[in-house]
């Protein structure tokens, strides 16, 4: 991870819309121009990272203070190219931000579409459920919360994230 330059806007840009696309259609709220802009107008570069695989872009993550809550953040704008999604490199994006929010004792808060795959990535992360409407889910992790969910792998056993990234 780099940090963000305001020259990056715009390839997070196109790939927030690539990746969000999906699950934007099938909640019936993707609008080309909206989904770009809405990036746009949130992009702080001084809060963004961004993620590089084999030296080329590969995705972002941003971790905003919170105005509300002195002692947390918001983590957003976290995309990854599509063929990079399911090798572990969120899984190691997240840990390494989140063991940051964790010795500075911050809780993190964010938010995930209605049925957005990502939600199980949070929840093996420590996020827990704060509260959804229709189209968001928002989930909290209290500083320390060390993931302990399991998944299977191909063959069926069950394997920790960390085992996954190998």
């Amino acid at each position: 991870m780099r940090p963000a330059e305001p020259a990056d806007v715009e390839p997070i840009a196109e790939l927030r819309a690539m990746v969000m696309r999906p699950d934007l259609e099938r909640l019936g709220r993707f609008d080309e121009h909206r989904v770009r802009q809405r990036l746009r107008d949130a992009f702080r570069p001084q809060h963004t990272s961004v993620i590089e695989a084999d030296g080329m872009f590969a995705g972002s993550i941003a971790l905003r203070p919170s105005e509300t809550d002195e002692n947390g953040h918001w983590l957003e704008h976290f995309y990854l190219s599509p063929e990079l999604q399911g090798r572990g490199l969120g899984s190691a994006v997240l840990r390494t931000v989140l063991a940051r929010t964790d010795t500075d004792g911050e809780l993190v808060r964010l938010n995930v579409l209605q049925g957005s795959p990502a939600r199980r990535l949070y929840e093996r992360h420590g996020f827990t459920l704060e509260s959804q409407d229709p189209v968001d889910v928002f989930m909290v992790r209290p500083p320390g919360r060390v993931h302990t969910a399991r998944r299977r792998s191909r063959s069926g056993a069950k394997r920790t994230d960390a085992q996954e990234d190998r």
